[in-house]
């Protein structure tokens, strides 16, 4: 594993970097800017439609004899992306951290400054959540119709967070699943997708010898970010095939909603996490959150399952 990218630059073509790249940041970086640019193409692809108004951009342009001039103009609201990206970036670390907090409230109590101020603890539903409401607010004060902004950003959740588990890999930043035995891989799955030991990862464990003592057999952990990786790039690629639907505002919004919901439940269900009880049974807070998810999406599709006139849909 590379927590640091300059490490591997180091390893591969012997340059060394004075300033440490660490994998996860720049991953999230790369992450949060592609889903950026798709959220751009397709804010252009619906202001050309008429599916959404401009918002009105100040230009400047100087004259024959050098003076300044300002008009406004309407312009395509992917002109506003740049801040989408701002908001999402600030108010999803905020809002991790948050969750991270009150998922883990007996270790902050007893240690709160170590908790708080910790470069690692980071919950993906608590940024999702926060920085989800932020645009909200933001968009609705621009005079955008909230629900088809949504059908251009939120598909686009799914495209940055695989990107941003690539780095959660590369790192080894304990986002890894439970203890697995090579004996009971299926013959077509590379050992390395099966059983993962995470080498010079930057928790520095030695997972080998933690999962042998689980019993005999037991040879590392589900890489579970390459399975996020791989499942969110799918449903990404089925959700932008999908985005000229014929559907009302929002539809593509809460499908996105149920794909998300429904992987992070899954992926659960074999990842290292904190368990607690609801009702009796046993469920992590990412699965309670991913259940309501996946609820809220349903409710949003059904609603929005009605044929928009043919006028609006875009060639």
């Amino acid at each position: 594993m590379y927590p640091r990218l300059s490490d591997l630059l180091t390893d591969l073509f012997g340059i060394h970097s004075p300033v440490p790249i660490y994998s996860f940041g720049f991953m999230v970086a790369v992450a949060i800017l592609t889903a950026g640019s798709f959220v751009g193409r397709e804010l252009d692809r619906m202001y050309a439609a008429g599916l959404v108004p401009g918002v009105r951009e100040t230009v400047r342009k100087k004259d024959a004899l050098g003076r300044e001039k300002t008009r406004e103009t309407d312009a395509s609201p992917s002109i506003l992306v740049t801040t989408f990206v701002g908001i999402a970036a600030v108010l999803g670390i905020a809002g991790s951290k948050l969750f991270h907090l009150l998922e883990n409230l007996p270790e902050f109590f007893a240690d709160p400054a170590r908790l708080l101020f910790s470069s690692g603890g980071l919950t993906f539903y608590g940024g999702l959540i926060v920085a989800t409401l932020g645009i909200a607010y933001y968009v609705k004060k621009k005079g955008l119709p909230v629900p088809r902004v949504a059908d251009a950003i939120v598909p686009t959740v799914l495209l940055g967070y695989g990107l941003g588990r690539i780095g959660c890999y590369l790192s080894g930043d304990g986002d890894w699943g439970v203890c697995s035995r090579l004996s009971d891989k299926p013959g077509w799955i590379p050992a390395r997708l099966w059983s993962e030991t995470f080498p010079r990862n930057i928790l520095e464990r030695d997972l080998l010898a933690e999962c042998a003592t689980h019993g005999a057999g037991f040879s590392g952990v589900y890489p579970t970010m390459i399975y996020e990786t791989a499942m969110c790039l799918v449903a990404f690629a089925v959700l932008w095939r999908l985005r000229k639907h014929r559907y009302g505002a929002g539809w593509l919004a809460g499908l996105a909603l149920v794909l998300i919901g429904a992987e992070r439940f899954l992926i659960e269900l074999i990842r290292v996490n904190n368990v607690g009880t609801v009702f009796g049974i046993p469920a992590t807070q990412a699965q309670v959150i991913s259940v309501l998810m996946v609820l809220v999406g349903l409710a949003v599709v059904v609603r929005t399952m009605r044929r928009r006139p043919e006028a609006t849909v875009a060639p």
